[in-house]
């Protein structure tokens, strides 16, 4: 039994099952979404570790379950883990967030904006004030690159690939634009300028991620919960019962 990271949709769940039902030796596999599981039926000829590998490829992570700690919630955890590792992500993406929100829509919305970001002289300011707050919430949250952009060569697009495009999109767009306006103050080119000055889109890669982060992490917490709920009960389970066998009593497991 393996623990299986990195899923998100069914997309993914096919993904993972394709990729090591493709290994020589495989028998059977049975991906779980829901606990982020994996049974695998196989033979001596292949290895643990090359599953894993199969897995990974896949642009998922994989690791054999310890047994022994199956039914109770320790650091080992996945979902723990997951949580933690999501609310890090969420913590650091508000962060950079906030400030490029603010920036970027603030003066729509008539909030105060510093004099070096307005009119016509504050422009490359505000554009490389944005690239430089969007930068580190696309690599805080490069997992999404990572996994999704594999997937999509793959030929197994999944959710990961869609915010992988989206965002990555936006902020491409973002560095045109602002070798657009280079080239229109270096020119002289007002129209081009003028032209250029309300689309950076920096915002839109920076909301993307940071607000798919927020969902996956309830989802990761809700998932921690569940789990939690389901071995507890679990754990109510009598270790011994009385069983009768040929009309006498005993002790059984």
């Amino acid at each position: 039994k393996f623990n299986v990271r990195g899923m998100a949709c069914s997309a993914c769940q096919k993904s993972v099952e394709k990729a090591v039902k493709n290994l020589k030796g495989v028998n059977e596999v049975s991906v779980n979404l829901l606990n982020n599981s994996m049974l695998v039926d196989r033979d001596d000829s292949i290895s643990y570790k090359e599953i894993e590998e199969a897995v990974k490829n896949a642009g998922y992570e994989a690791s054999l379950k310890d047994e022994k700690k199956e039914g109770e919630i320790t650091k080992e955890d996945p979902f723990e883990e997951d949580y933690k590792n999501m609310k890090k992500r969420l913590f650091w993406s508000f962060l950079f967030m906030i400030p490029l929100f603010y920036i970027a829509m603030g003066s729509m919305m008539g909030f105060p904006q510093p004099k070096f970001f307005v009119g016509r002289e504050g422009l490359l300011n505000l554009a490389l004030t944005q690239l430089i707050l969007t930068s580190p919430i696309l690599i805080i949250n490069k997992k999404y690159f990572t996994g999704g952009f594999k997937a999509l060569f793959k030929g197994h697009p999944n959710m990961d690939s869609l915010v992988a495009i989206g965002s990555f999109s936006a902020f491409i767009y973002g560095i045109f634009v602002i070798y657009r306006l280079s080239n229109g103050f270096v020119m002289g080119n007002e129209e081009l300028i003028k032209r250029y000055s309300h689309e950076f889109y920096f915002e839109s890669a920076g909301m993307i991620l940071t607000l798919i982060t927020l969902g996956k992490s309830l989802e990761a917490r809700a998932k921690r919960k569940t789990t939690s709920a389901i071995n507890s009960l679990m754990n109510l389970a009598p270790e011994k019962a009385l069983v009768e066998r040929e009309g006498k009593e005993e002790i059984g497991r």
